[in-house]
Formats: structure tokens, C-alpha cells, sequence
């Protein structure tokens, strides 16, 4: 059973935020769609992340890695293999495609295949211009403080 979101009314309140609303809409059309191979998603650090995607027996030039403005695609095809009379064949070798909306500032940092795991590393480098930094607060050079506080001279009252 999917359950469909109508975003309408957000975009009456809101000014610049397309993209995310275009983000939610893609990942709800595309859940019920892409769900093999598995795969997950883990935080290894305050700006590293790890996806591992199942890709039994898929060879490293069954894959195809692409990253490209903010979106990861990972395609596997497997090679046609020599007419053999399979008795059962349950290990899937079907294509597929897995599309990953990446953060502004992350970039694939690697990957690696290993035991039918594909581990695609990710970081986010925000550039040095984006960083929070000090301001230095002045004083302004005309008004110099005084040492001691001004006093008003009057007259004693009697």
C-alpha cells in the first residue's frame, strides 16, 4: 500500500526550497521501485558516510559508478555467461540501477569490493569560505573612553 503526499500547500509558504520538495517526491516514486539489491546507508564519522550495496555475483566490471551534480548512480550488468544447464538458479544476476541524492558538499571518496559487498566511502568537504568564522569587533576611533566617568559640575544645594 503506498501512500501518496500532496506538497501543494508547502509551496505556498515557501520560497527556494524546490529542490527538497523534488527530493521527497523522486524517493517516494522510487522506493516501491529500486529495492534490490539491498543496501545500506551508515554514518562512519561527523562527515563520512558509507553506502554497502549486496551485489553477489557481480564481478567489478559488472559495475559502473557515476557521480555527477549531487547524484550517485550505481548500475550493475552482468555479462551474459556460456549456455549452462542451471537445475536451480535462486542468486539473482538481474540488472539494476541505484540512484543516491547526495548533500551539497559531499563527493565519493572510493570504493571497493569485497566479499559481494560494493562499499561506495562518501565525506563532505564544506569549502573554507562556508565555514562559520570570528568577526572581530572595533571600536570606533573617534570616541576615545575616558578614564574616569564624566560628572555633571553644579552648585551645592544649601
Amino acid at each position: 500500500m503506498a501512500t501518496s503526499y500532496d506538497y501543494a500547500p508547502l509551496f505556498r509558504s515557501s520560497v527556494g526550497f524546490d529542490r527538497v520538495f523534488n527530493l521527497l517526491e523522486n524517493a517516494q516514486r522510487a522506493r516501491s521501485i529500486n529495492d534490490w539489491p539491498p543496501y545500506d546507508i551508515v554514518k562512519t564519522g561527523d562527515d563520512s558516510y558509507r553506502i554497502s550495496i549486496a551485489v553477489a555475483g557481480f564481478a567489478q566490471d559488472d559495475l559502473d559508478i557515476t557521480f555527477q551534480s549531487n547524484l550517485l548512480t550505481v548500475t550493475g550488468k552482468k555479462q551474459e555467461a556460456a549456455a549452462e544447464a542451471y537445475l536451480h538458479r535462486g542468486i539473482a544476476g538481474r540488472p539494476f540501477e541505484h540512484r543516491f541524492e547526495l548533500a551539497d558538499h559531499v563527493r565519493v571518496d572510493g570504493a571497493d569490493l569485497k566479499n559481494g559487498l560494493l562499499s561506495v566511502d562518501l565525506v563532505r568537504e564544506i569549502p573554507e569560505e562556508m565555514k562559520p568564522r570570528k568577526v572581530a569587533i572595533e571600536t570606533a576611533s573617534g570616541v576615545e573612553p575616558s578614564a574616569s566617568p564624566a560628572q555633571i559640575e553644579a552648585q551645592k544645594a544649601a
